[in-house]
């Protein structure tokens, strides 16, 4: 709050107050719903976290992500319809009072309400004000949580909301996207879109389910409903006739795959980030982060780019950890399969990947990275924003940063990453016909992984750092070299001719 408070007026201050004491004021109305958990199980965790050292937040989300894996089996084992549709629900909202107690009243109000809008309002208007409702919900969250908690991690209700928001934005537009497709109207956008159209409001069960789904609710996926009620109604696997689509392929690897994967990234993030912490261990909201404080700055700037990187890197297995663990927990019931082709043959486990570690940490161009990074959002992003505001790069990271919430950070980063964008699109267009394309593993091509991921982890710095003033510190201290060389990179490379076709 301390942060906040230097940058806000003291009137602004005292409202903001005032409307949190207001809004806190409705708790003890929600607290008697939190009936879906038993105190022993809380007292267990509290001794556990005793005994572990670990904090009782983190054991709980921990414990949380593995507890959807016999959850899984379950849900696989009952039948079809609307019983899968319950349990969704009721075991999520279950995952929520578990790790956010009274706060996982949010998802549900948030979801009533949109289900609200969709019932009283026409697909055409809905697909406006489900999502501007959903990204205004999540906006109060951000910003609450900004206040009340400057520059903190603690775990409350904006995680979950932010895979809800992508959610409830989504299926606006599937709504909308199927009625234009019923009505034989032609639009570009609906077209692309036409294979997660629903032509149809779903029922209140069914609906929740999808909202609340427990394999996502916490870390996501947030696939698109179409692929939820496939895989609860049997329509993935089995045809009208309840024949097998094709052959039925099992589950175990697709389930132990990600699932040993998420445990082995979890020990890599646990043991890096003990060695090359980006933020001050013993205080990381008030203390200079470790990469800018006064012993890293008396380092020469290769010195301290090398800890960064490794630091950035150690920090990124925690995301991998949490994707892939709740791949598998999707794949153990067949939510994370594609389905069958015209020929009944299987297409493979993508709806519920949500990472590609390999492609994404040799990707040689910052389209290959987006595409390997955080694959639901970023399909998200694309399927809903830039091909709806005529393939905007600023709208797009605008909204990814809007979605993110409210730290300088996060814009910082958003509105440098378009630079690198053009200098990518130019560089392809002026470069990679005279050197074979840019084939990925050719001298070229290992010159561009090392190029994209020299400028990322220049450019992503403050997205983690959040504070203004510390992410402005730290690209001073690097001369802000990133930008300066994209700038010259642009207007040197844009005076080079274009390579004619025969030359490639």
């Amino acid at each position: 709050m301390a942060g906040m408070e230097r940058v806000l007026p003291e009137f602004l201050c005292k409202g903001i107050e005032r409307g949190i004491e207001y809004a806190y004021s409705f708790e003890p109305y929600f607290t008697p719903t939190l009936v879906l958990v038993p105190g022993f199980v809380k007292e267990a965790v509290e001794g556990l976290s005793e005994s572990t050292g670990q904090d009782v937040e983190t054991l709980e989300y921990l414990l949380g992500m593995f507890i959807c894996y016999p959850l899984g089996l379950i849900m696989l084992a009952l039948p079809y319809g609307k019983v899968k549709h319950l349990f969704s629900f009721i075991l999520g909202a279950f995952l929520l009072q578990f790790t956010i107690g009274v706060q996982w009243i949010h998802h549900l109000i948030s979801s009533l309400i949109a289900y609200g809008i969709f019932l009283v309002f026409p697909a055409k208007t809905a697909k406006t004000l489900v999502p501007i409702f959903a990204m205004v919900y999540i906006t109060g969250g951000h910003l609450h949580r900004q206040y009340i908690n400057y520059l903190g991690w603690d775990m409350d209700f904006t995680g979950p909301q932010m895979v809800l928001t992508m959610k409830l934005y989504s299926l606006a537009y599937n709504l909308y996207d199927g009625e234009v497709i019923k009505q034989g109207r032609e639009e570009r956008a609906s077209k692309k879109c036409a294979d997660v159209a629903v032509t149809s409001l779903p029922g209140i069960i069914e609906y929740l389910g999808y909202t609340f789904c427990f394999a996502s609710v916490l870390a996501g996926p947030a696939f698109e409903y179409k692929f939820y009620a496939d895989a609860c109604d049997g329509s993935r696997l089995y045809d009208a006739n309840g024949k097998p689509k094709g052959k039925i392929p099992s589950q175990v690897w697709p389930t132990l795959r990600p699932l040993l994967g998420s445990l082995l990234c979890l020990g890599i993030f646990v043991a890096g980030s003990g060695m090359y912490p980006l933020l001050n261990p013993a205080d990381p909201q008030n203390a200079d982060p470790i990469i800018i404080n006064e012993e890293a700055l008396a380092k020469p700037m290769y010195a301290r780019y090398a800890y960064s990187w490794l630091a950035l890197f150690f920090i990124r297995f925690k995301y991998y950890f949490a994707w892939m663990n709740a791949e598998g927990a999707n794949n153990i019931w067949y939510a994370g399969f594609e389905g069958f082709d015209e020929k009944g043959e299987a297409k493979g486990w993508e709806v519920s990947n949500n990472i590609d570690v390999i492609q994404f940490e040799t990707a040689p161009n910052l389209k290959t990275l987006s595409a390997a990074w955080n694959k639901k959002t970023a399909n998200w992003l694309a399927r809903y924003v830039y091909i709806r505001t005529g393939g905007s790069l600023f709208a797009t990271y605008g909204m990814s940063a809007f979605w993110h919430g409210f730290y300088p950070g996060y814009y910082l980063f958003f509105m440098s990453v378009p630079l690198i964008s053009f200098c990518e699109r130019l560089g392809r267009k002026k470069l990679s016909p005279r050197f074979g394309n840019g084939k990925k593993w050719s001298p070229y091509g290992i010159v561009c992984m090392i190029t994209t991921s020299l400028f990322v982890q220049y450019m992503i710095q403050p997205f983690q750092l959040l504070a203004f003033d510390w992410a402005v510190v730290n690209w001073k201290n690097y001369y802000f070299i990133g930008h300066i060389l994209a700038v010259i990179f642009y207007v040197v490379v844009s005076q080079l001719p274009t390579p004619k076709k025969k030359e490639a």
